[in-house]
């Protein structure tokens, strides 16, 4: 129920804000509006304002659209053809296509100064010890390090330290991290990339990289046992103190971890301490791909301790000034990385599985809204730069296809051809097509494979 509601929530938001660029400008601009809708097909509630503009609501939610007076659609009186949409000028019927990926930008910007002016909630970048002959170990980089840049930019956070492996280490064959470590003493790392797969840096690069968060020592003690899992399947149950793994004496979570992560379906046998009594199970990992490798799970989490974590954790915060350049700035980086992910796709150089639809986007509306008000805001901000970006695309039926006419006006004098627009419809909803195929077929996938 989360997760639907999160999803409506993140659509009607994101559709009233683009349409409602769409309305302004069309109204600023004197151009009549018939009707403003959220959804589309069968109407299902409507009502009339005093400027004649029918609100409505759809039956299908998945979108949204204003519909302007135009000669082409209709008769259009001879006292309202000063109202219509097609006797404009280019340039005020470009401002009013334009104006509805303005608004889903506008939206973000204010959300990211919202947020970075009342301050972010965020995990200190401190590394924890890199697997063996991981780029990260081969870099020499050791437990409790502070990552403070990646090629120069600096890092305040676990998710700019995401945000800048993805910018920079997709297409490149080494990155430069400097680091401090817990003596106070600063190191420049070379990061090796050039041994991993493009699949492992799409995946999960860090991860991929050996750039691990720092865990604190904590004791092998279950503190939470998912229903059904593999732990609860066994007979794992909360307080349970973890003695040996195969054998092996762990006094460490971490060391649990480890022994599970590289047991992917094969059965493990736990010596536990449970209420002065010493008991061993068998309990056998799931499977689970991460970063193109297999990994087991079994679905419990550690016992942990109160104010355990507080010295990881930090809070971004800028003045007001600051926070509007930093909002600016965010947003420019999600738009420009959005459009390099889709040229990277088009040319091969990235996967098409990176691709997704509503599915994967209920998923992450509903996970951002659980982990609370502030994550699902970022989450909406995210979302409505990719809903611009999109309907920036030069595709025939999105925003981005009639700027492209309204180009070709320009340039030449006169309005593109309503034969040449007839077939570019065709084809854009041939590409539309095969766009939404291929975002439910990874939705699909993901689904079933989870």
């Amino acid at each position: 129920m989360t997760t639907l509601l999160a999803f409506l929530v993140t659509l009607a938001v994101l559709i009233v804000i683009h349409e409602l660029g769409h309305y302004s400008v069309a109204r600023l601009m004197g151009v009549k509006v018939l009707r403003f809708s959220v959804g589309f097909g069968q109407v299902i509630a409507r009502r009339h304002d005093r400027h004649g503009t029918e609100w409505a609501l759809s039956a299908i939610p998945l979108g949204g659209y204003v519909k302007m007076l135009d000669e082409r659609e209709a008769e259009v009186a001879a006292a309202d053809l000063p109202y219509a949409f097609n006797r404009q000028n280019v340039w005020k019927r470009s401002a009013i296509v334009a104006a509805g990926p303005a608004a889903n930008l506008l939206l973000a910007i204010l959300i990211y100064w919202g947020l970075f002016f009342s301050g972010v909630p965020a995990l200190k970048p401190i590394l924890g010890t890199p697997p063996a002959g991981s780029p990260a170990q081969i870099a020499g980089i050791g437990n409790g390090e502070t990552v403070l840049s990646i090629e120069g930019e600096r890092i305040e956070s676990w998710q700019d330290l995401h945000w800048a492996l993805l910018r920079h280490g997709l297409g490149a064959q080494q990155l430069t991290l400097e680091t401090r470590d817990a003596a106070g003493h600063l190191f420049f790392r070379q990061l090796d990339l050039s041994g991993l797969t493009k699949s492992e840096k799409e995946a999960n690069l860090a991860r991929a990289a050996g750039l691990n968060r720092y865990l604190p020592a904590i004791a092998p003690v279950i503190g939470e046992v998912i229903t059904d899992g593999q732990a609860d399947l066994a007979g794992l149950r909360k307080g349970d103190r973890i003695l040996r793994v195969d054998g092996v004496p762990v006094d460490q979570w971490e060391a649990v971890v480890r022994q599970v992560r590289n047991a992917p379906g094969r059965a493990l046998s736990f010596e536990i301490e449970r209420q002065n009594q010493i008991l061993s199970l068998s309990v056998i990992p799931s499977s689970s791909e991460e970063a193109g490798q297999r990994v087991g799970k079994i679905g419990a989490a550690p016992e942990i301790p109160a104010g355990v974590f507080e010295a990881l954790q930090t809070e971004v915060r800028y003045p007001a000034g600051e926070a509007v350049s930093r909002a600016l700035a965010k947003t420019w980086e999600l738009s420009s990385f959005s459009l390099e992910m889709l040229g990277r796709m088009v040319v091969g150089q990235a996967s098409l599985n990176n691709i997704a639809g509503p599915i994967t986007i209920a998923d992450y509306a509903g996970q951002s809204a659980r982990s609370g008000m502030t994550s699902f805001i970022a989450f909406l901000a995210l979302i409505s730069i990719s809903l611009a970006v999109l309907n920036l695309l030069p595709i025939p039926l999105l925003d981005g296809g009639h700027l492209l006419y309204y180009l070709a006006e320009v340039v030449t004098g006169r309005p593109v051809p309503e034969r040449v627009q007839e077939i570019g419809q065709r084809i854009g909803m041939a590409l539309l097509g095969v766009l939404m195929f291929l975002a439910l077929f990874n939705d699909l996938q993901r689904l079933l494979t989870q």
